[in-house]
């Protein structure tokens, strides 16, 4: 197989192949897949289902071992693609704490950062697009 990324790959139903797809993605592609769900009562109030998750958002774990904790997210790693929350950490052998990366489809988003103007407008404009309908 080539490892170059393709644009035009519509689906497969191989995981290998889905494994390559995220792995060679564009950065502007990753970003759009570091999604994560909202809340029920997020969803009544913005009439979205999900959103990119940013730094500065609360989440809260849904899965693994951290389940049912939640905090604000430190870092959003796109090459990874992971998220990276405060006070979710490990111990390592020698005694040290570790922050802990941690996928975004395992998290639930229960607080929107609301900061960047951009991201407050594109919400806006999805709230008054639903009202018009």
């Amino acid at each position: 197989m080539k490892k170059k990324f393709s644009d035009k790959w519509i689906k497969s139903k191989q995981p290998r192949k889905q494994r390559k797809y995220r792995e060679n993605a564009p950065l502007h592609l990753k970003q759009k897949m570091l999604k994560s769900t909202l809340s029920k009562d997020l969803r009544k109030k913005y009439g979205i289902r999900n959103i990119i998750l940013r730094k500065g958002d609360t989440v809260k774990i849904m899965r693994g071992n951290f389940r049912k904790k939640e905090g604000k997210i430190l870092e959003v790693n796109l090459k990874k693609m992971k998220v990276m929350i405060e006070n979710i950490q490990i111990n390592k052998k020698d005694g040290t704490k570790v922050n802990v990366w941690i996928d975004p489809s395992n998290l639930k988003i229960t607080q929107i950062n609301l900061d960047d103007k951009r991201r407050k407008e594109k919400i806006e404009k999805k709230i008054s697009g639903e009202k018009k309908k």
